[in-house]
């Protein structure tokens, strides 16, 4: 179920935004404006999911790092989400120890509208981590709830580093779903390759529009461990074999992001934080065929600082983050506005302009 509304309240810049989604969100601003903070919410939600909001507390320096100007200005963090005919709704407090507890958790099923009487499944006061796995058990809204909730993924694949995840061994079995730092990049395109072999040529065949000289990974289980498999690759008129550390970063980033959008079963929502970094202006442009592609399928947040990303898509899909007496501000562009300005100028060219907003202001 995709994702219709969503609302935030105390979380850190955000004083208080309700925000409409559609399938697909291109979220602009400067740097400082909050965009990460928005997706920060998700990953929020994430690690409540699975229990850790104590340790994410903890290694966020506290409550007072979560609160909107600390808890001697915001007494609570409130956020709500609504899809489908559900909704779940949390409401955070500040307790002893510079840490948050739940003060109220639910989860909704709205029936034939929101105006109608919600069902509400699910209720939680001072206790230190959710409840929506242990009532999902027995309860269908609940359960129903948490596996859309679950099914929202944000990627990161910054790490391009000789260490990186991206570059490991994996392990040959380890292709369930393609993990959010790339880490099984090698094994997710192992499986594709024996078992969606179609998806998996049209993922090759992108790689080769960017990098011409890329002809095909070799992908196979090591001589001496075939439980386990590494990223190679030859050149067009070659069978020597490279290794993900001869990619240059943009290229691998690129990879990673064709076999995400790609892949044959999307998550129910894909988050990606400035995907365009480290990409030539060309393969911005297929990446950005790539995204339009892939919200046809399922629904897409995509953060970005790139003018030529934004320049190829419609107004409508923009969410504008602004920063404006401490808070931050999201919003949707006036296309009535934006009609004349549109015969003269391009989308990242009123952004950079700054007739969209989510640019810095002095």
């Amino acid at each position: 179920m995709q994702l219709s509304e969503i609302t935030i309240s105390g979380y850190k810049s955000i004083l208080n935004q309700n925000i409409r989604f559609g399938e697909l969100n291109i979220l602009i601003g400067a740097n400082g404006s909050g965009k990460s903070n928005f997706i920060g919410v998700f990953g929020l939600i994430g690690e409540i999911l699975n229990g850790n909001l104590q340790m994410t507390v903890a290694k966020g320096g506290g409550a007072d790092k979560f609160l909107h100007y600390g808890k001697k200005h915001t007494d609570s963090i409130e956020i709500s989400f609504t899809f489908g005919q559900n909704g779940y709704f949390l409401k955070l407090s500040p307790a002893a120890g510079d840490t948050l507890i739940f003060e109220h958790e639910s989860s909704v099923f709205y029936g034939n509208g929101k105006d109608s009487f919600p069902y509400i499944d699910l209720s939680a006061s001072g206790n230190k981590e959710s409840e929506l796995a242990s009532y999902a058990k027995e309860h269908k809204v609940s359960e129903i709830v948490l596996n859309s909730l679950k099914n929202w993924k944000i990627y990161h694949f910054h790490d391009t580093g000789d260490t990186s995840p991206i570059k490991s061994t994996n392990k040959i079995s380890d292709n369930l779903y393609f993990r959010k730092d790339g880490a099984n990049l090698a094994a997710f395109l192992y499986f594709l390759m024996n078992i969606y072999p179609e998806h998996y040529y049209r993922i090759r065949d992108t790689v080769r529009l960017v990098t011409p000289f890329f002809d095909d990974f070799v992908l196979r289980p090591d001589n001496y461990n075939t439980e386990t498999i590494k990223l190679e690759w030859h050149e067009k008129g070659s069978d020597f074999p490279f290794g993900a550390n001869d990619f240059s970063d943009g290229t691998l980033r690129f990879i990673c992001l064709t076999a995400l959008l790609q892949q044959p079963n999307l998550p129910e929502m894909i988050i990606i934080d400035e995907p365009e970094l480290g990409l030539h202006p060309y393969a911005i442009n297929v990446l950005a065929s790539m995204i339009k592609s892939a919200s046809k399928r399922t629904q897409l947040l995509i953060s970005t600082q790139s003018v030529t990303l934004v320049n190829q898509f419609e107004p409508e899909v923009l969410l504008v983050v602004d920063r404006a007496e401490g808070d931050t501000r999201i919003s949707r562009p006036d296309e009535d506005e934006l009609t004349d300005w549109l015969d003269d100028y391009t989308l990242g060219e009123l952004w950079e302009k700054n007739i969209l907003g989510g640019r810095p202001t002095g």
